[in-house]
């Protein structure tokens, strides 16, 4: 009897542990499936891009594929900040379509939609593009050339701080960075970027008329995107970011006289009613050079009893070492070189408001936008060189030639004749 009941349970303990050989061995099978299901899963996931890209053929069995080399930082940077880039911001490579629809009804041109660029069968004239390679040209001698000498001209472009980029605006949509240059045409040239960045919606439908944009929006920041708000955006893939868009995108400025540009300043800032500019300019020129130890509170006081710097205290306070002191150069008289870092940023347009007219046609049908927008016309208020002696007439010849000793590059950089009736009286 002791015997069958310790072979029953020798038999029952075997089950027990064949049972449990069955259930491990399964658990194992199961464990090992899981295993490389997850592992199949992560080299698909690894190995798949994104979106889908064109198939690449099967190597042929006696090829062996090269072992991939690991990737370089900057390579990694190149591959994050192209995802940034908009496709096809460079020369437009999609055909037209066949449809005839999508055809202009003149027979020089023809459009491609996606990009609303147009393209024009017959030549910009020769001596426009002449004259927009002698600017570049010269850009390019003035700033290899020793004898023009500026502070910064030598830096790089890693070296220039992020809060001397914010004039160059940046529109992503059409491959464009315009660096504007104040009193000379920058209000239309920023409304011409709002158009065609689309960041003004007119009852949900883009804002296609520039003039339509009112001022106080044209000169507000948030309008602009510019280059020293990229570290906010992009952080430190912002400067690689900034140099792969200068090398892909179109680059374009406007300039103007330098000496006509300050008398312009002059007229806008100061003999007109600008609280602002009274207040952080004009009532320190009127204490230090125009014996009103206490001037007017206000703008509106100054003019009713006739206060008001004069253009030639404005130079005094130009040429005055106190003044970068206290503060830099205020963007309506900073030198253009200053703005804009001409030896720094090759520009592929150098417009001049002297022939803007002109320029401004030229350009908007090299970006291929002159179908999307116009170039306001030009009003008729600007300050003519010709006014130069009358206008230079009160300031001391001596004054004279040390202001243009202060913006003598600008003269070299785009190619203004030195104004000698001026400093040579």
């Amino acid at each position: 009897m002791k015997k069958k009941n310790t072979r029953r349970a020798t038999m029952g303990t075997s089950r027990l542990f064949h049972i449990f050989v069955i259930l491990g061995s399964a658990f194992m099978i199961l464990l090992i499936i899981i295993y490389w299901d997850d592992v199949g899963a992560s080299h698909l996931y690894l190995h798949t891009p994104v979106s889908p890209g064109p198939k690449t053929p099967h190597l042929p069995p006696q090829q062996k594929p090269q072992a991939s080399r690991a990737p370089s930082f900057l390579s990694d940077i190149d591959a994050f900040v192209n995802q940034f880039l908009e496709p096809g911001t460079g020369e437009p490579t999609d055909p037209a379509p066949a449809d005839a629809g999508n055809q202009s009804e003149k027979a020089d041109e023809r459009y491609v939609p996606r990009r609303e660029w147009k393209i024009h069968l017959t030549p910009v004239a020769a001596e426009l593009v002449e004259r927009q390679e002698q600017r570049r040209r010269l850009l390019r001698e003035m700033c290899a050339n020793d004898s023009v000498v500026f502070p910064g001209k030598n830096r790089s472009f890693d070296d220039i701080p992020n809060k001397e980029l914010d004039h160059l605006i940046v529109d992503d949509r059409h491959g464009i960075i315009y660096c504007y240059v104040p009193k000379v045409a920058c209000s239309n040239w920023k409304r011409i970027m709002i158009v065609l960045s689309e960041r003004m919606l007119q009852d949900g439908v883009p804002q296609r008329d520039p003039l339509a944009i009112p001022t106080d929006l044209v000169h507000n920041s948030s309008m602009h995107f510019t280059f020293n708000k990229f570290w906010k955006r992009y952080s430190k893939f912002a400067r690689h970011l900034m140099k792969v868009k200068l090398k892909k995108y179109t680059k374009f400025l406007f300039v103007r006289d330098p000496f006509v540009r300050l008398i312009s300043a002059y007229r806008n800032k100061f003999e007109q009613r600008n609280e602002d500019f009274y207040r952080r300019f004009a009532q320190v020129m009127l204490r230090r050079y125009a014996n009103q130890p206490t001037p007017p509170a206000s703008v509106d006081e100054a003019f009713a009893v006739g206060v008001r710097p004069l253009f030639s205290h404005f130079v005094q306070y130009l040429l005055d070492p106190q003044t970068e002191k206290d503060m830099a150069f205020n963007e309506h008289w900073r030198q253009v070189y200053r703005l804009c870092h001409p030896c720094q940023i090759q520009y592929d347009f150098v417009g001049h408001l002297e022939t803007v007219e002109e320029d401004a046609e030229q350009l908007l049908r090299q970006l291929r936008v002159d179908n999307v927008v116009e170039f306001p016309a030009s009003q008729r208020n600007l300050t003519a060189s010709s006014w130069e002696s009358d206008w230079f007439s009160t300031v001391p010849v001596e004054a004279r030639r040390e202001l243009y000793k202060l913006y003598e590059p600008d003269f070299r950089l785009f190619g203004y004749e030195r104004p000698e009736s001026l400093l040579n009286e």
